[in-house]
């Protein structure tokens, strides 16, 4: 694995996510916090700045002690359940949960009622909310993460974070990670002589992304985007706008012209707002619009093109957007539509080419897979063996017609090969899941 000693249960949990090694910045990180309280890393989005504070958080875990040991605190739900995502694929002996706004409170409290957990991981709001009540015992948690700080900062989130750290009278480790650099960190934080760890220099990123110029000759921008998806061939694409009313507008748009697509912005509901995620996550769908809410704090892999239909309003916002792509050792490419009164942004000084749009392009090819909503999830006892199961025996599929399962308390999720769909549904009618009848149709 790596020369680093680690650990029984960090090796395990590499294996299990088939880590085969750490980086030099995820090497750092944890020989950083093995000799020092506090750390602050900077590195861009994508690098694996989770994998950086759960492996020394593991580290520090200790058996048998009842109560929360280790809280992160994020700035969006998404962000929660993809780390709480990564923490229960490593099969830890610890349990932990996510909180966040948009669902009941007493839901996760009854949950905390079973098995404390070790770790929890949550939005400033909803930890104040748990605390305050009574339902986390802040008497025992030792180490505080601040993930996406100046994320947190940045959507206005300091007041309720000083309250939640203010409740933790027992931290005595503090990790921050940021993929900006900060002037300063604020005192509320309980940061004290930290070891810096700044990976935002490394250009190397950069060197794989392709910048390109595509020319509109209208200042309404959406025939020239459709024929932009259209030459790109359906590969993996996010669109970044900087306003909701643009990503509804688009989507359709797009809708009128028959292209598959999924839409994202803060204004959506949550449920909404983690299907079209999922669905572009598993291929259901190659493009994703998105305000800049999809910037920061998601994993989603392999994505080939960020296209600006909107210019974005910072250097900042520029980097986090095109930190979508070109991610780990892969290579990626940016297009920047611009209309005549627009012109490329002076902070962009790397060599950038103009993107000729053919006079015609075919129409890409449907997406591979679609996404099976089903409508019994954790709370009903199903978990993936379950579904994946059914599917092959009931509905006659193989492992190859089945991609990702998620399995949400109440419903689950399934990529299934598209051309495979309607037979499936065709053959579970009437069937059921473990004794349970359940509700299965395309996710719309």
């Amino acid at each position: 694995m790596n020369d680093l000693q680690l650990n029984e249960y960090q090796q395990s949990a590499l294996t299990r996510l088939a880590v085969e090694a750490l980086t030099p910045m995820q090497e750092a990180a944890l020989t950083a916090c093995r000799n020092h309280n506090d750390m602050i890393l900077l590195s861009p989005t994508g690098t694996g700045k989770t994998l950086a504070y759960l492996l020394p958080l593991i580290e520090h875990l200790q058996l048998g002690i009842e109560g929360v040991q280790a809280m992160v605190i994020v700035p969006s739900r998404e962000l929660a359940l993809q780390i709480d995502s990564v923490v229960k694929s490593m099969a830890l002996p610890w349990k932990a949960m996510s909180v966040y706004g948009g669902r009941a409170a007493m839901d996760e409290h009854r949950s905390m009622r079973g098995i404390a957990p070790s770790i929890i991981i949550g939005t400033p709001g909803r930890l104040n909310d748990h605390l305050n009540k009574g339902n986390i015992d802040a008497r025992s948690i030792q180490a505080l993460v601040i993930d996406e700080f100046d994320k947190c900062l940045e959507l206005g989130f300091q007041g309720e974070m000083q309250e939640v750290i203010e409740k933790l009278p027992a931290v005595c480790r503090h990790y921050l990670t940021s993929a900006t650099d900060m002037e300063e960190i604020p005192a509320f934080t309980g940061v004290r002589r930290p070891i810096h760890l700044n990976y935002l220099t490394d250009t190397e990123s950069e060197s794989r992304v392709q910048t390109f110029i595509v020319h509109s000759e209208s200042k309404d921008k959406l025939h020239t985007l459709y024929k932009l998806l259209c030459a790109l061939g359906g590969g993996q694409a996010i669109v970044f706008c900087n306003h909701r009313e643009s990503v509804e507008r688009i989507g359709g748009y797009l809708r009128e012209q028959r292209l598959a697509h999924e839409a994202y912005h803060g204004g959506m509901e949550q449920e909404i707002r983690e299907r079209a995620l999922y669905k572009f996550r598993n291929g259901s769908s190659n493009v994703l619009i998105s305000t800049d809410l999809a910037a920061r704090g998601l994993d989603i892999p392999e994505v080939q093109h960020i296209i600006h239909y909107h210019l974005p309003g910072s250097e900042d916002a520029y980097i986090h957007r095109t930190g979508r792509t070109a991610r780990w050792d892969a290579e990626g490419s940016s297009y920047l539509i611009l209309h005549s009164e627009e012109h490329v942004p002076e902070y962009l000084t790397a060599a950038i080419k103009e993107y000729a749009l053919p006079e015609r392009a075919p129409r890409p090819e449907p997406p591979q897979w679609s996404t099976l909503y089903i409508g019994r999830g954790k709370k009903d006892k199903i978990n993936k063996v379950d579904i994946a199961g059914f599917l092959y025996k009931k509905g006659g599929l193989t492992r190859d017609d089945v991609g990702t399962i998620d399995v949400h308390d109440y419903y689950a999720y399934v990529a299934i090969r598209r051309t495979k769909v309607k037979q499936l549904l065709a053959m579970v009618v009437g069937e059921k899941i473990k004794g349970l009848k359940t509700k299965m149709e395309v996710a719309k």
